[in-house]
């Protein structure tokens, strides 16, 4: 008997899919939050896989295939047979290198609502200023009580910065607890259903829009970017992160698509919050440290074209990692469980 190997691979592959995506979550959440059924699929997966493996033994010479299904099954056979003598450990680097990034991916669609309010309400705060420009009353941090071109000559005066200087960590302190607070009263949101959540992050939007505009009109689109950029792309996705975060424990206490009960599955979301608003406080840090002893020095000092480049950088790194970090061996076995099923 001599298999079709692409028939058989067209027909198998689903449930390949479906076992590296069970293993996937079992890594992120560990053992304990598998309901029974749960369990009893991927146990059904593991042995299909292993059944296929000695199909592709017996009646095909595909290496190829035979080297996947043999990576995949020593994969599953690790992850299920792995003694979890601590099952909250916790390692820090890990957490961030590793599960942070893949809680965002496995919540992707939380992120993309988060980031479509986001700019939903950036949208809407522009409009409203281009329509009412007394509306940058409301801005927050006295920038509605100037115009940018008269905060950009001081700034490039050096007024503010001898005082900076002599409390740059008070300041880089202080933006830090103030960003991870609002991140973490985003996140929190979520218990009203998600509606918190949604309306913090719209609010957010707006008064970035607002203040965007009213220097883009300006002529200050330069010194804009020079100022934003170096912190914001790493603190305006870190907000976005944690409205993902609260979108998430919105959508396990409506329970939308699942008929499992809410002890259930906030007993499954509650890894994932950990390791997003961990992630987020992580990035916050850092962008806090940015602001203080980056952002705040501006032409003469630092080239806005050196601080929108670094900016620029920021935000690739930051895309990437949250795209590929986690990803086993990154593409390495282009026929092993992360590279692809083969073709």
């Amino acid at each position: 008997m001599i298999l079709d190997v692409e028939q058989f691979i067209q027909k198998e592959r689903p449930a390949w899919n479906e076992l590296e995506g069970h293993l996937q979550q079992l890594r992120l959440h560990g053992s304990g939050a598998l309901t029974l059924d749960e369990a009893k699929r991927l146990h059904y997966l593991y042995q299909r896989t292993v059944t296929d493996l000695a199909k592709v033994r017996t009646h095909t010479t595909d290496e190829a295939l035979e080297q996947y299904l043999e990576q995949l099954i020593a994969q599953a056979y690790g992850d299920l047979h792995e003694v979890r003598t601590s099952p909250l450990r916790f390692h820090p680097v890990d957490a961030f290198l590793l599960g942070f990034p893949r809680a965002v991916r496995l919540h992707a669609r939380a992120f993309a609502l988060s980031l479509g309010v986001t700019l939903l309400g950036t949208l809407l705060g522009m409009i409203i200023f281009a329509l009412e420009p007394a509306s940058k009353q409301v801005m927050p941090f006295g920038h509605g009580l100037n115009s940018p071109s008269d905060r950009v000559a001081k700034e490039e005066q050096g007024e503010r910065i001898e005082e900076l200087e002599a409390n740059m960590g008070v300041f880089s302190a202080q933006l830090m607890v103030n960003n991870i607070r609002v991140s973490i009263m985003t996140m929190c949101a979520g218990i009203t259903f998600g509606l918190g959540t949604v309306l913090l992050l719209f609010m957010n939007g707006m008064i970035l829009g607002l203040i965007s505009l009213d220097y883009i009109l300006d002529g200050q689109t330069v010194f804009l970017l020079g100022w934003l950029l170096p912190h914001g792309a790493i603190e305006i996705p870190a907000i976005v992160l944690a409205g993902q975060a609260g979108l998430v424990l919105g959508n396990a206490l409506v329970g939308f698509g699942t008929r499992e009960p809410i002890r259930a599955r906030m007993r499954r979301t509650i890894p994932s919050l950990m390791l997003l608003i961990y992630g987020v406080a992580v990035m916050l840090v850092w962008a806090g440290l940015i602001e203080a002893f980056f952002s705040q020095y501006h032409e003469p000092v630092l080239p806005y074209a050196l601080k929108i480049a670094f900016g620029c950088i920021e935000m690739v790194a930051l895309v990437w990692f949250l795209t590929r970090s986690g990803r086993e061996d990154l593409g390495a076995r282009a026929t092993g469980p992360a590279g692809g099923v083969p073709s």
